[in-house]
C-alpha cells in the first residue's frame, strides 16, 4: 500500500529541503504510538514523494527509487527535566543565539526571518542556571485540525530545532538531524501558551544526542523526543 505526498516549500529547514522534524512527523503519521524516523537524504520540496509500507511494519519515504527516510514503531524512555514557567521560557528566548547568527534563518521552525503566521518561530535560548534551552510557543490556528488541535507533524517540528540549539552551545556548529524518536502524550490546543525545552543527552564523535519536550503553560507534558544530530564541517 502506498500514497503520494508533497512537502510544501513553506516547510523547509535548509533552503532547498524539508525541515527534518516536520518530515519525520509526516512519516510517523502512518504509524501508531511512538516512532523512530531516520533521515537518509535531504527531503526534496514541492514534488510528489511516495510513502510506502513494508511487510516488517516500516514506512518508507521515497523519491523514485531513492529512500529519503524510514520510520518504524519504537517505544523509548527519556528522563524528563522539570519545565520552566512560561515567563522564564520567554526570557530565555530573548537570548536566542539565532538572532545574531543562523545557518538557516528561513527555517520553518526556528528561522527569525519567518513571519508570525508563516513559521513556528520557536527561538530556544539558554535557560539560566541549567544546561538547557527554552522557548515559549503559541501555535497558530493554521496548524490545527478541525478540532483545533495542533497536527502531529507540527508537534514533531516543534521538537526538532530546540535540540540543535541545546547541543550547539554559545557558538554555532553545523549539524543536521539524522534520527528522531518521538511520542505525543496529549494534544496541544492551537493558540495556547506552551513551553518548548531542549537539552543535550550525550556525544559520540560527530554525533550529538538531544532531548526535547513540549509542555503546556501549566507544566503538563504534551510531547517528547530524542534526536541524533550529525556535526558537519562549516560551509565555506
Amino acid at each position: 500500500m502506498s500514497e503520494s505526498i508533497i512537502i510544501d516549500s513553506r516547510f523547509n529547514g535548509p533552503p532547498n529541503s524539508g525541515n527534518g522534524g516536520y518530515v519525520c512527523g509526516l512519516l510517523a503519521n502512518a504509524l501508531e504510538g511512538s516512532a523512530e524516523v531516520t533521515l537518509r537524504k535531504p527531503p526534496p520540496l514541492a514534488r510528489p514523494l511516495l510513502i510506502e509500507r513494508t511487510r516488517d511494519s516500516r514506512v518508507l519515504l521515497k523519491d523514485g527509487m531513492d529512500i529519503i527516510a524510514e520510520a518504524r514503531p519504537l517505544a523509548f524512555e527519556l528522563e524528563m527535566p522539570q519545565a520552566p514557567d512560561f515567563a522564564a521560557a520567554s526570557l530565555s528566548s530573548t537570548n536566542y543565539i539565532g538572532f545574531q547568527e543562523h545557518y538557516f534563518p528561513d527555517c520553518f521552525v526556528c528561522g527569525p526571518t519567518r513571519d508570525q503566521d508563516d513559521g513556528l518561530r520557536i527561538f530556544a535560548g539558554p535557560l539560566p542556571d541549567t544546561h538547557m534551552v527554552a522557548a515559549p510557543w503559541i501555535p497558530g490556528i493554521s496548524l490545527g485540525d478541525e478540532a483545533g488541535f495542533v497536527r502531529p507533524e507540527f508537534l514533531w517540528a516543534a521538537l526538532d530545532c530546540p535540540g540543535y540549539f541545546a547541543i550547539t552551545g554559545e557558538e554555532l556548529s553545523m549539524a543536521l538531524l539524522g534520527r528522531m524518536t518521538a511520542k505525543i502524550i496529549q494534544p496541544v490546543q492551537s493558540n495556547s501558551q506552551n513551553i518548548v525545552l531542549g537539552w543535550e543527552i550525550g556525544r559520540e564523535r560527530r554525533k550529538r544526542y538531544a532531548g526535547t519536550a513540549v509542555f503546556t503553560k501549566s507544566g503538563a507534558l504534551c510531547a517528547k523526543a530524542k534526536a541524533t544530530w550529525i556535526e558537519l564541517p562549516p560551509p565555506n
